[in-house]
């Protein structure tokens, strides 16, 4: 039984950030340690709902009040166990998941309510980091072996979701990544203050212990052919990603020193790994315009305070969002509201509802300004404010608008898998593809989405290949591939 009292007696706590002028000048984490007696306080406050609306809210299906209880009660091994159940990688999405499940917390069913919900996300890390530093995080090789081969093109949270779980069921797994680290944009995309590094490198270990082969800088569809993919292996399990990023053809965009998001975050991570000694696209010292409010312009955002910006703009055509939840996305459903995270905390300012007309450049071809018009909308479409037109000075621009697809040229296209409307990879009921035996999951298959979507969609395909592979699975599936967020 829960304590009937906890949401009571306890209000919604977090882990203090660490003091911005301090963080800003490494790339540590920015949160401080929670104590554990705090945290399971915090634990306490779930009231284990006769309908958990947590899980509806996560697609992995997480057993959230389970290990709460667990955790109110000290017994962080079970918690782990239950908290494994669901999910792979609960060190990922403890730190770079937005919370959806806190979102459908029933605690948060009333707007006004200033309690708030469980701290779910931070009760989730702290399980999982206290799992690894007493060792009960251990390889599970498989008993059985089923003499049958997978390859898992992209070491994203898809496709080493997939590959672990298969890899679990007694299959052979190689998982092909053409970047020279693995881990996708977890690796490369996420700035390490969101996630340092080590977690992802201490699973990839366990995961080789458990037989998962790997081969870096190998690029499907040119390093090794679709055809050899198809002719050596009994199954593709396709979770490369959505990479393209969208960009803003406006004039003045051939001028140096705008820059797609993924061209800027990867050197700024390469640096850290030890591959550069700085990074060839800087803000030190530059007045940085970022587009696009979302969760990569925020890395754009931190990063940039950390390489020394001297001021730094974000801008986003939608107007901004009230300070608590909007009435057009009531409780359970994901909330229209305002949110700032620890990137916004630290500086730069946010500009709401403006659109960018075209890019100003200077007598050497490098970008001096951007011309702003503001943006209302009328019937679904946003249309320019009349005589508000104004220029924003930057030596630095970076796109952070979001990514349009799966790139088609080379493997995709050679292997001659079909698109749905939307562009990305189709696939049926069974997460297979047009092409026998050739599987997607992830980005590539739903569009970009969220880590936790990344993780289900790799455990349920997987389930699907082994079901292909043997006749059967009992493997999870805790998604399909029509499955939509709660809305």
């Amino acid at each position: 039984m829960p304590d009937p009292k906890g949401f009571l007696t306890t209000n919604r706590e977090l882990p203090q950030r660490r003091p911005v002028d301090i963080r800003i000048q490494d790339w540590r984490e920015v949160y401080e340690d929670f104590a554990p007696e705090r945290i399971r306080a915090q634990a306490g406050r779930c009231m284990d709902c006769g309908i958990p609306f947590c899980h509806h809210g996560c697609p992995l299906g997480n057993l959230i009040p389970e290990w709460n209880d667990l955790v109110r009660r000290d017994d962080w091994q079970a918690a782990i166990e239950r908290l494994h159940a669901t999910n792979n990688f609960p060190e990922f999405t403890g730190r770079l998941c937005p919370a959806p499940c806190e979102a459908s917390c029933v605690l948060g069913i009333n707007p006004e309510d200033t309690s708030g919900a469980v701290a779910i996300k931070q009760v989730e890390v702290e399980i999982i980091d206290r799992a690894f530093s007493e060792g009960w995080v251990t390889p599970q090789p498989p008993t059985v072996r089923s003499g049958r081969s997978v390859a898992v093109v992209g070491s994203g949270p898809a496709g080493l979701a997939a590959a672990q779980q298969l890899t679990r069921a007694g299959h052979d797994v190689t998982v092909l990544e053409r970047a020279d680290r693995l881990g996708g944009l977890l690796r490369y995309g996420i700035p390490e203050f969101k996630m340092e590094k080590r977690h992802l490198d201490r699973r990839l270990g366990q995961m080789r212990a458990e037989g998962t082969r790997f081969r870096t800088s190998c690029d499907a569809g040119a390093d090794v052919s679709a055809e050899e993919l198809r002719t050596s292996y009994d199954a593709v399990l396709l979770a490369g990603g959505a990479t393209v990023g969208r960009d803003l053809p406006a004039p003045g965009r051939e001028l140096a020193g705008i820059h797609l998001a993924m061209e800027y975050l990867p050197p700024s991570n390469r640096v850290r790994e030890g591959d550069l000694e700085s990074t060839p696209i800087s803000a030190d010292g530059k007045r940085v315009v970022i587009i696009g409010g979302g969760d990569t312009g925020a890395d754009c955002l931190g990063t940039a305070h950390r390489q020394g910006a001297t001021v730094v703009h974000q801008l986003e055509i939608l107007p901004a969002p009230p300070e608590q939840r909007d009435g057009s996305t009531p409780w359970p459903t994901w909330p229209l509201m305002m949110r700032a995270g620890s990137a916004h905390e630290e500086g730069g300012e946010r500009i709401f509802a403006v659109n960018t007309e075209r890019f100003l450049g200077d007598a050497t071809g490098h970008v001096r300004a951007i011309a702003l018009v503001d943006v209302t909308m009328v019937g679904g479409r946003f249309e320019k404010v009349e005589g508000t037109e104004w220029e924003l000075p930057c030596e630095l621009v970076l796109l952070a608008m979001g990514f349009t697809g799966a790139e088609r040229e080379g493997l995709l296209t050679d292997l001659g898998v079909e698109f749905d409307s939307r562009g990305n990879v189709a696939r049926d009921a069974g997460w297979q593809t047009s092409v026998p035996g050739v599987f997607a999951a992830g980005d590539m298959g739903r569009g970009q989405s969220l880590i936790v979507w990344a993780i289900a969609e790799g455990r349920a395909a997987a389930a699907a290949v082994d079901a292909h592979l043997t006749g059967h699975s009992a493997l999870p599936r805790p998604v399909a591939p029509a499955t939509l967020a709660l809305r």
